[in-house]
């Protein structure tokens, strides 16, 4: 597997920060979903993964309205992952600006996201491969790796406040929704609603891969 990710390998590690302020204690609290991304918004495959943050809330103590109109709490969310960045390092040879969390140690960390909240990620990326050269003593690795992350926004409908905003992140090689989605959001609610302010690292189980034989 890829060097850079190797610490990732057996895992998915996801970055997860949340802020809240008032947030109301689940008490049969009602919330419905909406997509804070116009161009989500009654999609099939945005559906599934708004399902899945519904389900999320439920366990936890919240009721899911008939419709935006009859809920106490709007809850905002939006996913994607990015085009992917290209990183090449030499086999054998750890790269000192490149670490297995958040990319580059030299940036900002994982980037992508656009203003505010969400709303950064846009399109695929392509895979990397390997390949060999030489003048690296042996070999050089080359791979893509992708940026994905979930938003989260709870406004409450009596005074249109925010109450609850968090997001988690990771990088992968993978740019599979189907498959970064739902990591990211057992991830985001892990500890759910957590300390406001804080930043914690989770991790979940790894995709599955089929062998071929």
């Amino acid at each position: 597997m890829v060097l850079g990710l190797s610490a990732c390998a057996d895992s998915f590690n996801t970055q997860v920060t949340r802020f809240q302020s008032q947030l109301p204690a689940p008490q049969g609290q009602t919330f419905a979903i909406v997509a804070d991304d116009a161009s989500l918004a009654g999609g099939i495959e945005y559906g599934q993964y708004a399902r899945l943050v519904a389900g999320e809330l439920v366990k936890k103590g919240y009721v899911e309205a008939a419709n935006p109109d009859a809920a106490n709490l709007l809850v905002r969310f939006s996913y994607g992952v990015d085009k992917g960045r290209t990183h090449v390092e030499s086999t054998g040879i750890r790269d000192p600006f490149w670490g297995p969390w958040y990319g580059p140690r030299y940036g900002r960390g994982w980037g992508g996201w656009g203003p505010g909240w969400g709303g950064g990620f846009h399109g695929y990326g392509t895979w990397g491969y390997g390949w060999n050269d030489p003048w690296f003593g042996g070999g050089v690795q080359s791979y893509t790796v992708y940026t994905s992350g979930i938003s989260v926004k709870i406004d409450s409908k009596s005074d249109g406040k925010r109450v609850f905003e968090g997001r988690a992140e990771a990088a992968s090689t993978s740019n599979r929704l189907s498959y970064l989605v739902p990591n990211l959001v057992e991830a985001f609610f892990t500890g759910f609603p957590g300390n406001s302010g804080e930043t914690v690292r989770i991790s979940v189980a790894p995709e599955k891969t089929k062998v071929k034989k």
